[in-house]
């Protein structure tokens, strides 16, 4: 490895970082292996979050499971110092194809910025802190936790992401999580179908409606969506339908429209059949990312440092959402990615979920690993960063 970046003060913290990572290179990538063979999905990761937290303790932080009335969220903590920085650990998985999003590289990654970083703490005046934040895949964990005080005091928080391409900043779009259901009255479908009021007929005619909204959205507005209730026999006319659907636009003033369009297609289902609606919230909105440039530049610097590059796209970047985002606009944040090798596979494919296991990716959450932690020595011995963090430091509004 290279000479970390920095003056000779900065780069004796950053060895002392980069050498406990390194100590604890084995370990962290078996966390990693060890939560991808369990995938949990939200609010449901007992294991991962107790491996993780297991992981700190052992490396002397102060562990305080369950916070924020969530049983698998977990606050770790070591230092004392005045600049308190977060960095925030993912481990849900996704139905069907698992670490699919590469969670367990996220939070192995998030354990071993941690461990590095308690090392320097005393030295540098600061508090390390890990989140474990569990449900970002629909659940939006670490809004609820921003909500009930886990990032109180924070002055700055960092996570990095699995993706097909290393990005200083992954793209991220706000999101609504609905649930949509139409109640109708059954009838028997052949011999008296004219007493029924089909509530699959209502969920389709919704979803051809969205359908053709889709024509008239503007850059960045999405809606995409499955059925999961469709009804009990095809005998039966369709009394109870359900369907789950993500609303997506730039911004949480874009959303609001845009998701007002969509609301006006799944009444449209309900007017066109006769049956009854209603459409409830799955977990709080997901809002833009709000990238903190310093420490963005800070990040590429220590990442290019340990070999990483990030070359210009090709093309457009697919966006994608997180609660993180939502973080970002309470306190300075960043979200970079990491590349681990995965092409032609993306994000959400079986594929990629095999991909997460690989020698590319145990590089990657160690490089993440050095990288954030590196990230963090940078500000709090930066006098300009640290001021300038202690000052915007979260309190809650």
């Amino acid at each position: 490895m290279a000479d970390p970046p920095g003056p000779a003060s900065v780069v004796v913290s950053k060895r002392a970082a980069a050498s406990r990572v390194a100590d604890a290179s084995r370990s962290l990538v078996a966390l990693s292996h060890t939560i991808h063979a369990h995938p949990e999905l939200s609010f449901e990761e007992e294991r991962a979050s107790a491996w993780c937290a297991d992981a700190l303790s052992e490396g002397g932080f102060t562990v305080e499971a369950g916070i924020c009335d969530l049983p698998t969220a977990f606050r770790a903590r070591r230092g004392s110092g005045p600049l308190e920085i977060a960095i925030c650990c993912e481990y849900d998985a996704l139905p069907a194809v698992g670490h699919a999003c590469g969670h367990n590289v996220i939070a192995a990654a998030a354990v071993g910025a941690g461990l590095a970083l308690s090392t320097v703490a005393d030295e540098l005046g600061i508090t390390v802190t890990v989140l474990g934040t569990p449900a970002e895949e629909g659940g939006g964990g670490k809004i609820l936790m921003l909500d009930r005080g886990a990032f109180d005091g924070v002055a700055a928080s960092m996570m990095v992401h699995p993706f097909p391409l290393e990005l200083v900043q992954m793209p991220c779009l706000a999101v609504s999580h609905l649930e949509v259901e139409y109640v109708g009255r059954e009838a028997h479908a052949s011999a008296y179908p004219e007493l029924g009021v089909n509530a699959a007929d209502a969920l389709t005619v919704a979803q051809v409606a969205i359908g053709l909204l889709r024509q008239h959205a503007s850059r960045g507005d999405q809606v995409h969506g499955i059925v999961t209730l469709g009804g009990a026999a095809p005998n039966i006319v369709p009394a109870l339908t359900r369907g789950r659907f993500y609303v997506r636009s730039e911004t949480l003033e874009r959303l609001e429209a845009w998701e007002a369009k969509v609301s006006r297609c799944f009444d449209a289902g309900a007017l066109a059949t006769g049956a009854t609606v209603s459409v409830a919230r799955q977990s709080p909105v997901y809002s833009e990312f709000r990238v903190d440039e310093p420490m963005a530049a800070l990040y590429r610097r220590n990442a290019e440092a340990l070999g990483r590059s990030f070359p210009e796209p090709s093309g457009p970047v697919a966006a994608a959402s997180t609660d993180m985002a939502n973080v970002s606009l309470a306190l300075p944040a960043i979200h970079p990615t990491l590349d681990v090798g995965s092409l032609p596979a993306v994000n959400h494919q079986a594929e990629f979920a095999a991909h997460c296991v690989t020698a590319v990716a145990d590089r990657a959450l160690l490089d993440g690993a050095v990288a954030m932690a590196w990230t963090a020595v940078d500000l709090a011995t930066d006098d300009a960063q640290r001021e300038r963090l202690l000052a915007s430091a979260y309190l809650p509004r």
